[in-house]
Order: C-alpha cells, then structure tokens, then sequence
C-alpha cells in the first residue's frame, strides 16, 4: 500500500501513467476513489495522482483534537514534497478546492495550473449562506453520532433537493455506492473534518496571489451560492477561466465525467503550451518580434 509521512500522518496514495503531473484532491467524507473516472481517462498523457486527505479513506485519523483546511494544504505541501513533484497542476474538488486554493495562494510558484470545481472561497456573501456552511454543518455532529454520517447526510441530500431541486445533489447514488466500497470514517473524524470546512470562512486566502492559469467549473445544478463563488474565483484570480458542467450537481466529475475529464484535457493541453512559449515566440499583432 504505498503512503508517504506528511507531517504526523501516513498519507495513502496511488499514482498512474507517465507525463506531467495532475494531483487529484477530493471531496469531504470520500476518498480518491472519487478521481477514478479522471485518473482513467488522463493517465495516457500525465502522472494522474489521487490521495486520501487526512481523516478519510486509507489514510486515516490522527491523534489531533481539530483540523483546519490550513492543515490539509499543509499535509498537500508534504505530500508534494515526499513524491517530488515538478510544478504539478492540482484538481480540487469542493472542500478539496478549498485545499487547492490555500494551498496555490501560498505557493503559487510551485504549481503550473489550478482547477477548482464545485466549490467556494472563505468569503461568507450573506446570512443564508453563513447558515448553511457553518451552522448546518456543525449541526450536524451531535445526530451523527447517533445515528451515523450515513443517514444525516441523506437527510441533508433530501433538504437540498426541496429547497434547489433534485439536480443539485446530481448522482448521490454513486457517492453511496464510493463509500459502501471504501473504508468507514470514524464519527471523530466526520466530526473534525465537518468543523474545518464550517470554519474555512476563517482561513486567510489571498486569491490574487494565485498567478498560474486556474480553470473554475461548477455544476449547472449547483446551488445559487456555489455558482456566486465561480464568479468571485474568475474575478480575484488574474488567469481565471469559469465553464460550467452541464446535466451535473455537487459533484460535477462523478454526474458529468466525459464533459469534466474533457474540459480538464483541454485546460492542461493550454498550460503545456503556455509552458513551451519562449520570449522569441512572442511577436506584436503586425507580426514583429516583441524583444521587450
């Protein structure tokens, strides 16, 4: 089983194919196997790399009484360093985009590119959406512990659909069927990983100085808020591009994942070619060499 130490924990990983590298961080309460259709699909080009962030999957818990999202980038910066990794391109999915972001504000210049899908930024835009990302979710703590994160999360899908329509929690069904065939996260570590997202809204992330290209997607059935955040991501970060994922939900790359694994294809083709421009190749519209 192969693992690396990043920091205080043995952090599993898998890793396939051979090219520039892709790093894959996924979801709350998953594991990697939420990146299989991508990790499938991109290794014929790129070293596609998927890990189970601290609390969840084959890595496990820790003796540590919280979490913060500011620990999960800094176990990502372990990670990164342990596999030795040259300017990789990370993929972040929900709270693993908000991994992604803390991580690329503050090492920009370690990453080639960014792709941020279905998720959201510190920034807290109204009262129903302080309630929904931190309230609800430490709410949901104490029932889980006595009934399990299995059948409050259901009942908190059921809610979503009422108050959004049935489209915002996309294909739940294949998230069931991730976590039937996965290892069981213990109710702690819900409980740790649920209060580090409901408190990202406490995290310092200064987007502006995430400098690398960055492609934001979102699910065309996500709720209004996540969507609100797409928009802030394409104007705080200076190389932004937003698509949305048509037919897909929260997690736009299990609902939609040909459309997903496509726009993901066609934003590392433009990073391999932005990497390969050389000043000579850069000319003024009449054609000249630009020699500034």
């Amino acid at each position: 089983m192969p693992t690396v130490r990043t920091n205080d924990v043995e952090t599993y990983y898998e890793r396939r194919g051979d090219g520039p590298p892709l790093v894959f961080v996924h979801g709350a309460i998953l594991d990697h196997t939420q990146w299989e259709p991508q990790m499938d699909a991109l290794s014929d080009e790129y070293t596609t790399i998927a890990y189970d962030v601290r609390g969840h999957g084959r890595t496990g818990g820790s003796a540590r009484d919280a979490y913060s999202i500011d620990l999960f980038a800094a176990d990502f910066d372990a990670l990164v360093t342990a596999l030795d990794l040259d300017s990789p391109v990370v993929c972040g999915l929900s709270t693993g985009g908000c991994i992604a972001q803390a991580y690329a504000a503050a090492h920009s210049d370690r990453l080639a590119g960014l792709v941020l899908a279905d998720t959201f930024t510190p920034e807290l835009f109204d009262r129903r959406e302080w309630l929904q990302r931190s309230v609800a979710l430490r709410a949901a703590v104490p029932p889980v512990r006595l009934v399990g994160y299995e059948r409050v999360e259901r009942a908190l899908v059921w809610l979503q659909r009422r108050l959004h329509g049935d489209g915002v929690s996309g294909d739940y069904e294949k998230i069931e069927r991730l976590r039937r065939d996965g290892p069981e996260m213990e109710t702690d570590e819900f409980a740790k990983v649920v209060r580090a997202v409901a408190a990202f809204h406490e995290t310092a992330v200064d987007l502006s100085a995430i400098t690398v290209p960055t492609l934001v997607l979102y699910g065309a059935n996500e709720p209004p808020f996540v969507r609100r955040h797409a928009s802030k991501l394409e104007a705080a970060i200076q190389n932004a591009t937003v698509r949305e994922i048509p037919d897909a939900g929260h997690a736009s790359n299990l609902d939609n994942p040909a459309f997903f694994t496509d726009a993901v294809r066609e934003f590392l083709a433009g990073v391999r070619r932005s990497e390969t421009v050389s000043p000579d190749d850069v000319r003024t519209e009449d054609g000249r060499r630009d020699d500034r």
